[in-house]
């Protein structure tokens, strides 16, 4: 899929023009933006705030990351490190420096009805009252309904169908790809820092990528990443009303039924059926050919092939067990 990026940088700021407790670092070293551990380049500032991420960190070419003195050790010599009481409220102080007005999403200036512009797209079939953003792309055989709002630089593939009622942001779409009315894909997610009886707003500047045959139902949100992105697989079907939190990564043929609620930064392997109204926590990592049971909670990580069931969700035959009467 493309690498367009949805919010431009501001910058480039010396490191010790980041954050007021930065201005202890003389090195000079020019930063352009902030970015994941595996997409950091030189130039770039990133940050490691879990033991989650220790083999990203490892390989890491950002020139700067901000983590704890117990995660230190695992950046490589070459990266300038700087511990802080805080990582994720010093990365969202540093995003919103670079980003300033990505902690809310403002109405889109450049949205134009579709009448004073249907002759650029000739093989799209447009219903009434739709507004489009600057350098909206959108590909052959696509029909989009009516009251449907597409804003900047968004991309949609070739066959898709779009429902009305649906706002599309920051965003990516594949081939052959369903999206039911209502659905709200790209918006911000839940992100803050509470702080002395504040709470801080963290900008989020990541996509939301949706992958061949995909099908969205009725009244989804789809967040859109934090700092990295937020992707479906290609023939992963998802019901109606289900969210999908900023940062998560559903794998390929996945079946999730209505209601579902997925918190930020899990990761859900291929294969994955979950019923109606189950609840999966954040940061989590589900395996391959998982099933997880309608109703469920889920609090852990769950290897491949396991079938989990209940609140907190366990392993079928446990559940069955426990339940027996």
């Amino acid at each position: 899929m493309s690498d367009i990026s949805f919010f431009v940088p501001t910058g480039p700021y010396n490191i010790n023009e980041l954050s007021k407790d930065f201005v202890a670092y003389k090195d000079k070293i020019l930063i352009k933006d902030l970015k994941t551990l595996d997409k950091a380049n030189k130039n770039h500032i990133s940050f490691l705030n879990s033991l989650d991420y220790i083999n990203s960190a490892k390989k890491t070419k950002a020139s700067v990351c901000l983590t704890t003195k117990n995660l230190k050790k695992y950046l490589p010599k070459n990266c300038l490190v700087i511990i802080v009481k805080n990582v994720l409220f010093s990365v969202a102080e540093i995003s919103k420096k670079f980003y300033p007005n990505a902690d809310i999403d403002f109405p889109d200036q450049s949205l134009q009805e579709t009448g004073k512009i249907n002759s650029k797209f000739k093989s799209v079939t447009f219903g009434k009252n739709i507004f489009l953003g600057k350098n909206v792309k959108i590909g052959s055989n696509t029909i989009v309904g009516s009251n449907t709002v597409i804003e900047h630089d968004v991309q949609i593939d070739n066959n898709c169908v779009i429902g009305a009622n649906v706002t599309i942001r920051n965003s990516i779409i594949g081939n052959d790809v369903v999206i039911q009315d209502g659905s709200k894909i790209g918006v911000k997610g839940f992100g803050f820092i509470p702080v002395k009886g504040k709470n801080f707003r963290f900008p989020h500047i990541g996509r939301v990528l949706i992958n061949d045959n995909v099908e969205i139902g009725a009244n989804c949100t789809i967040d859109r990443g934090s700092i990295g992105d937020t992707v479906i697989g290609k023939n992963t079907f998802l019901d109606n009303q289900v969210h999908v939190a900023h940062n998560v990564r559903i794998g390929e043929n996945c079946m999730i039924a209505g209601q579902v609620g997925f918190a930020g930064s899990t990761s859900i392997g291929n294969n994955v059926s979950i019923g109606g109204q189950a609840g999966v926590s954040g940061h989590l990592k589900i395996g391959n050919n998982v099933r997880i049971g309608g109703g469920s909670g889920v609090v852990k990580d769950i290897a491949n092939g396991t079938t989990v069931m209940g609140y907190p969700a366990v392993p079928l035959k446990e559940f069955l067990k426990k339940n027996d009467k």
